[in-house]
């Protein structure tokens, strides 16, 4: 018996579609952490500031938030899960690739295309998350933690290996060309994933009763989803999560590059030790969560990861440094799928993709703000304040957990 069978009760077969899913979620993270690797290098070739740049970022967060109008309701009254994975990720990563296409146009119509190829990996990034949520949460309901937080260690994964491999190419190649390479693996990746679990899915829903719901079915149960206040703050606390996040990874990087004057290749590491803590962190805080509940790993993190943020800028830019982000990304980045599978927990089965899109909608509104808000402050006080800033909105997402009553945990 595996491991992982003595823990979970799943067999490896029980295992392939969950890790088929947790790849194809590694390729949109690859996906958006290249783009984050390349944001400073790009940046500095048009001149732009914080705040511009920070206002780059929130194009794709915007884009992200327009999608969450459509992507939850066609999955749930379509039932086509596995048909939405893998346009997410063949998508994006053509976006990427048309990133390499912007030094062949001059002016406005330059700035035009990237932004236009920057909300296009916004709105595949937000597509992905409704049918691989609802897809997992429905075919594992008893190990709905352990397989959520292996879909969380797909995006730890390609967060990981993206700045390392990105890093190393931008030594030899521009900026667009490196953004040109880093899309054929996710390619890869989406014919993998529609060979892999495409005929898997069609045999699972077989027989099931209701596929995909009507149309007055659907705005019937959306009503009861809305009006479930722990939904609604369990969501809102995902986006304050969320919004810090978004923080680091856009102006970690940048503080690296400027502040600490770290190489490309320094700067993919560092990079990649921020997500190297979730992935050891991420399967188990998923297993626990299964065993004592949602909330007290879910409060355990954002408090962790609270104290890590507010003290980083007392760690100079060394070995200390290295060693508080990898701590920070063990706290902050483990969370992630048990905050997920709460929200699951508390959703009927048949609304799980409206649910994953109210949260991801929440999170990108959140999102939006923290670029621009974020570089204001950089502009004006200098990118060490805005870890400070990034302090509060996990200390405010304590509170909404703190709040939130006992019973809301399974």
């Amino acid at each position: 018996m595996s491991i992982s069978e003595k823990l979970t009760g799943l067999s490896l077969r029980d295992n392939v579609p969950i890790a088929m899913v947790g790849l194809g979620h590694a390729a949109t993270h690859w996906i958006g952490a290249t783009f984050y690797m390349l944001l400073p290098f790009l940046a500095n070739s048009l001149g732009l500031s914080y705040a511009e740049t920070g206002l780059l970022v929130s194009v794709m967060h915007v884009g992200s938030l327009l999608a969450n109008f459509g992507s939850g309701p066609l999955v749930d009254m379509t039932g086509r899960r596995v048909l939405f994975q893998v346009t997410a990720v063949t998508v994006g990563a053509i976006a990427l690739a048309g990133l390499g296409g912007f030094g062949g146009i001059d002016g406005l119509g330059s700035l035009a295309w990237l932004a236009a190829m920057v909300a296009i990996m916004g709105v595949m990034a937000n597509l992905w998350h409704p049918p691989a949520l609802s897809y997992l949460s429905e075919r594992y309901p008893r190990t709905r933690g352990y397989a959520l937080s292996i879909h969380a260690l797909g995006a730890s994964l390609g967060d990981t290996l993206a700045p390392l491999v990105a890093g190393v190419v931008l030594i030899r190649m521009s900026w667009q060309d490196t953004a040109s390479v880093a899309a054929i693996p996710a390619l890869c990746v989406a014919v993998l994933l529609a060979l892999a679990i495409g005929p898997s899915a069609r045999r699972a829903m077989h027989g099931t009763s209701n596929p995909g719901l009507g149309f007055r079915t659907y705005f019937f149960s959306l009503a009861g989803v809305l009006r479930n206040r722990i939904i609604l703050s369990i969501c809102i606390m995902s986006g304050l999560r969320s919004m810090t996040q978004s923080g680091l990874t856009v102006f970690l990087p940048l503080y690296l590059a400027n502040v600490a004057g770290a190489g490309p290749a320094m700067m993919g590491a560092v990079m990649a030790a921020l997500q190297a803590g979730g992935l050891v962190a991420t399967p188990l805080a998923g297993i626990l969560s299964d065993r004592i509940g949602r909330r007290p790993v879910v409060m355990a993190g954002l408090t962790a990861s609270t104290m890590i943020i507010c003290s980083l800028s007392f760690l100079g830019d060394g070995i200390a440094f290295v060693a508080g982000i990898t701590l920070l990304g063990f706290a902050l980045f483990a969370i992630r799928p048990v905050v997920q599978s709460w929200m699951m927990d508390l959703t009927p089965k048949n609304m799980a993709g409206s649910a994953t899109s109210l949260m991801f909608g929440t999170q990108s509104g959140f999102n939006i703000l923290m670029p621009v808000t974020g570089g204001l402050v950089a502009d004006a006080f200098g990118l060490t304040a805005v870890f400070y800033l990034l302090g509060v909105t996990m200390l405010l997402s304590n509170a909404v957990v703190f709040f939130l009553p006992k019973e809301s945990d399974r």
